[in-house]
């Protein structure tokens, strides 16, 4: 598959990436990642194994796109994925269900 990664052109294969990133050694985790065989790897050190480029010169998102078109699982940034709303008690549901307004706390 053809892909742009740091505005140069590579031809990438999955079992090209998994010769790729066999043996090394996964980085902690901190963002963005990717499922390459049985190990999660950041999507930037992935980028850095196969396109030989400083980390700086390229996206998350140009790796985690060419990653997801090759069949590849991408995970989101854990810190990214909103945190749960808070519950609404029994009594301020009836309050809405009602047309009034929630009680006012003392």
């Amino acid at each position: 598959m053809r892909c742009v990664i740091a505005r140069y052109p590579f031809d990438l294969t999955k079992d090209g990436v998994l010769s790729s990133m066999k043996g090394i050694t996964p980085e902690p985790i901190t963002g963005e990642s990717v499922t390459i065989g049985r190990r999660r790897y950041p999507v930037k050190q992935v980028g850095a194994v196969i396109t030989r480029q400083d980390r700086r010169d390229f996206t998350g998102g140009e790796v985690t796109r060419a990653m997801a078109r090759l069949g590849f699982t991408c995970h989101p940034d854990p810190a990214a994925v909103p945190a749960p709303s808070p519950a609404v008690s029994p009594v301020q549901t009836a309050s809405e269900l009602l047309g009034g307004t929630a009680p006012l706390e003392d």
